[in-house]
């Protein structure tokens, strides 16, 4: 055994060496990878700790991110925050001071963020010696690109108005009501009809819910909610005689005063009313909402505007606006300016054969709507429309997957009736034995709808 041991060993030297220098190698390579490793490992520390460090500033005449203005920050605040003396523990005063940091941080975003904003609001610019009136709607259209153009049209529906008129919070979608019965929607860009019905009695108002596939519409005696089909699906015999409606999108109230003077504020996501008290100011014929409170404003015969809370069986706020007795209310999307009749100086000037029922401005287009006594007139109003608009918050272009997923996000994120106030971002106190009671409520109205599981 020694022997071809040793036999062997002899006539393998040279494999010996081969090995030997294939383990060399091997322990060459290892070791390589070993110091790439270490290389790789200083490489991501080397990294990391120059990440930390701050880098010296190459040109000191502009140090560090451009400030930004105090109008743009005042413009996009959020209130002055929450007050930390009534909270009591530490942790949870630690949560309250970063979530106002998380607030101050979103505010100056906003604000830096309107650079990208390059869109700008079109207007209306007039010659030396002449004056804005003077141009038609003719002389606009003549003046102004094919798509704007085909946005200026008139519908003559002559045998059953005057209509009453709303766009959707998109500005996409019109709903069109008669007051002897037709009632119709469509997409008014592309034309698109999405059903014509007529309902065989008087129709008061009407108005989109929080999609453009429901809608509700005051008839004779009581409120109907319709699809976009024209199919029934409730019928409100709590709230009747409505003749004026206003739907809240942020707290899902229908909020409408009738033919007596009451004031109602429905919860459409379950089907109940929130409250209903007298105003004592007669039919209530002028109604409308402030965007920014959710606050409603009622115009009355004697020239005031009283202001509505679903929290008070009082007004809010008196106005006195006129004299005499006033035609037309609107508030503007910010909240701020409220128009109760034509300004002295007037921007655009158009002349229709017959008498106007209703006045609404598209949201994010230049078009004012009217409905008369004899139809639809969409106008060119060059100026009025929001060039710049928040996708997330109402998408003109929003596809069917969008629409269910802003539905369900809506309803999650929806606020209470009882927040509703003058001055949104301040929240006195919450009285917790109402609130849970007000919860167990509403999970015992939507516990009705579930279907009940089988025990086991």
């Amino acid at each position: 055994m020694t022997k071809t041991v040793r036999y062997f060993a002899a006539e393998s030297e040279p494999q010996n060496t081969e090995k030997e220098e294939f383990v060399g190698v091997k322990k060459k390579r290892l070791k390589h990878n070993a110091d790439n490793k270490q290389h790789i490992h200083k490489k991501k520390n080397h990294n990391q700790r120059h990440v930390s460090k701050k880098i010296p500033n190459p040109n000191p005449k502009y140090p560090g991110r451009a400030p930004v203005s105090k109008e743009l920050l005042e413009k996009h605040t959020r209130g002055d925050g929450i007050q930390k003396s009534g909270v009591k523990t530490k942790f949870h005063q630690k949560k309250v001071e970063y979530k106002d940091l998380n607030v101050k941080y979103a505010n100056q975003l906003a604000a830096r963020v309107e650079v990208l904003l390059t869109e700008e609001s079109g207007i209306l610019e007039a010659d030396i010696g002449e004056t804005t009136t003077q141009y038609t709607q003719k002389d606009i259209v003549k003046n102004v690109d094919i798509t704007a153009a085909s946005k200026h049209f008139e519908l003559q529906l002559r045998d059953f108005g005057p209509y009453r008129i709303n766009y959707t919070r998109n500005g996409r979608h019109l709903a069109l009501g008669g007051k002897l019965g037709h009632v119709a929607t469509f997409d008014w860009v592309t034309k698109k009809l999405h059903f014509e019905i007529n309902v065989m009695e008087s129709v008061h108002d009407i108005t989109w819910l929080h999609i453009e596939t429901m809608l509700a519409v005051a008839q004779k005696d009581w409120v109907y909610i319709y699809d976009n089909q024209g199919i029934e699906l409730h019928c409100l015999k709590m709230l009747n005689k409505v003749t004026r409606m206003q739907f809240l999108p942020y707290h899902f109230l229908l909020a409408t005063g009738n033919d007596d003077g009451y004031l109602s504020w429905l919860d459409v996501s379950i089907g109940q009313i929130v409250v209903q008290y007298n105003s004592k100011l007669g039919r209530i014929n002028m109604m409308t909402q402030n965007p920014y409170n959710a606050i409603l404003c009622v115009g009355g015969s004697k020239g005031v505007v009283s202001m509505w809370s679903p929290n008070t069986r009082e007004p809010v706020a008196k106005m006195l606006c006129h004299k005499t007795a006033m035609s037309s209310l609107h508030i503007d999307p910010k909240g701020v300016d409220c128009c109760t009749k034509s300004a002295r100086r007037p921007y655009l000037r158009h002349r229709l054969n017959n008498s106007i029922a209703n006045l609404s401005f598209c949201p994010f287009e230049d078009i004012l709507g009217i409905g008369s006594e004899k139809g639809f007139t969409s106008l060119l109003a060059p100026g009025a429309g929001e060039p710049n608009f928040d996708a997330y918050e109402a998408n003109p272009f929003q596809t069917k997957s969008q629409r269910k997923e802003a539905e369900v996000k809506a309803l999650l994120e929806k606020e209470h009736a009882k927040v509703v106030k003058t001055v949104r971002h301040q929240i006195v106190n919450i009285n917790d034995k109402t609130n849970k009671n007000d919860v167990t409520k509403e999970k015992s109205i939507l516990d009705r709808f579930l279907p009940k599981q089988k025990k086991r």
